[in-house]
């Protein structure tokens, strides 16, 4: 395609840079877009759930992945499963939040998981449903409920135990995957699938991401978009760009060229999606955390790869507010206090460096909230003090802006958008 996406292709693949240019308006738009999954902040969080929602659309959240449990909205067997209004079905939760995205126009893509007693057996959320029909009429039902709801997500990080028992992308395909399909598709056209949702690894007793997307293929798997979860596999030691595992059987971020290769290779034209990513921080996790300002970053760093990525249309933050067990996930863009980290910041304005040959230094970022063209200052640190470079420019019409600076490393920007009252965290340039 012409514009920026394509111009920032050739710096990322050559290593070139144009002459130094003054701010200027990007003259084309990405398809991607950047969200958030956070289903327990959303439904209980602090405040109502038009706060939450209001706060989600300052922030410039674009699409949220959210999870309709099947177990939980029907823990009784419906007499009429494809019906929305069978009175076994309760829908309380998920009409909370998906109404009050729609309402907010936030556009949501919903995972469907988690399998009812009553269809499998007496088992786990995690164990399959006997009857290969079983989820395909309650994604039918799910999908008369939700009229508005186009992009759809079948189980979650189904090559991990935990997840899906068994653990077999055949098995995954044929129960789960393609009876939904067919069904969604039923309901209305314009639905869009995204079948795999895998973790980067397969774990104890899984499936590597790389032979599950092999064996959804020789299924014969129907799907719109490969979806994955790219999270680092050694948050320390991996950024977006680097440190990928060589001899490892993964998709991180980190290898997202053998991702697309693959998805390509086995399932030519289809979409990708980046469903779920993140780094967790230090404090709270000692262990696995990365300083605030190395997850800001690291954010910032993720978008700009999926962006130039061909065929990649959203990118998943997980999550928007630590969750209060120190032992699991720490990666909100908020703390447990609700305070903000500066990577909140990094999400309504990315800025990452797309290359530098000398002193010049090519930048690219995106200023998220609202809509049209917005106006910005890219702003660099001069004898202590922050300087405007360029004046007031404005973005393309999706938000997203690319300037050549002159520049060396060690140099510092920060994008601001002033009618937002909105400052993004310092860029070192490298």
């Amino acid at each position: 395609m012409a514009g920026l996406r394509k111009a920032l292709l050739l710096v990322a693949a050559l290593g070139l840079t144009a002459a130094l240019a003054g701010p200027g308006t990007a003259r084309a738009s990405s398809s991607i877009r950047y969200g958030v999954q956070d289903d327990a902040w959303l439904a209980a969080g602090p405040g109502t759930i038009v706060d939450r929602v209001e706060r989600l659309q300052k922030l410039g959240v674009q699409i949220v992945r959210y999870t309709v449990r099947w177990d939980e909205v029907a823990r009784k067997a419906p007499s009429n499963p494809a019906s929305p209004a069978d009175a076994a079905y309760d829908w309380t939760i998920p009409d909370s939040v998906l109404k009050s995205l729609h309402d907010a126009r936030i556009d949501a893509v919903v995972t469907l998981y988690g399998t009812p007693r009553w269809a499998n057996g007496g088992n786990g959320p995690n164990f399959v449903p006997r009857s290969k029909g079983a989820l395909a009429a309650f994604a039918r039902a799910t999908a008369r409920r939700y009229p508005w709801v186009r992009r759809w997500l079948i189980w979650n990080e189904p090559n991990q135990r935990i997840w899906l028992r068994p653990t077999s992308p055949r098995v995954y395909t044929q129960t789960l995957l393609n009876p939904a399909y067919a069904a969604l598709h039923a309901v209305r056209s314009g639905m869009l699938v995204g079948g795999a949702v895998t973790a980067p690894r397969g774990s104890t007793g899984g499936v590597s991401p790389v032979d599950w997307l092999r064996g959804m293929a020789a299924a014969h798997a129907r799907l719109d978009a490969y979806a994955t979860n790219p999270y680092p596999l050694n948050p320390r030691s991996e950024t977006p760009y680097a440190g990928a595992c060589t001899t490892c059987r993964t998709f991180t971020m980190a290898n997202l060229p053998k991702l697309l290769a693959d998805v390509q290779r086995y399932f030519p034209r289809k979409r990708v999606w980046l469903t779920e990513y993140g780094y967790q921080t230090n404090p709270p996790d000692r262990f696995l955390g990365v300083s605030p300002a190395l997850q800001a970053r690291y954010l910032a760093e993720a978008a700009l790869r999926a962006y130039l990525a061909p065929r990649v249309d959203m990118l998943i933050n997980f999550l928007v507010r630590d969750e209060p067990n120190v032992g699991r996930w720490q990666s909100g863009l908020l703390s447990i206090g609700g305070v903000a980290k500066p990577a909140y910041y990094a999400f309504s304005l990315p800025l990452a460096q797309v290359s530098r040959n000398g002193v010049t230094t090519v930048l690219w970022g995106q200023v998220r909230p609202g809509s049209g063209s917005r106006t910005y200052q890219l702003q660099q640190l001069v004898f202590g003090h922050w300087k405007i470079v360029g004046g007031l420019a404005r973005t393309d019409s999706q938000g997203f802006l690319r300037r050549t600076v002159h520049a060396a490393a060690g140099a510092r920007f920060r994008l601001v958008a002033p009618s937002l009252d909105l400052t993004s965290p310092s860029l070192v340039v490298s």
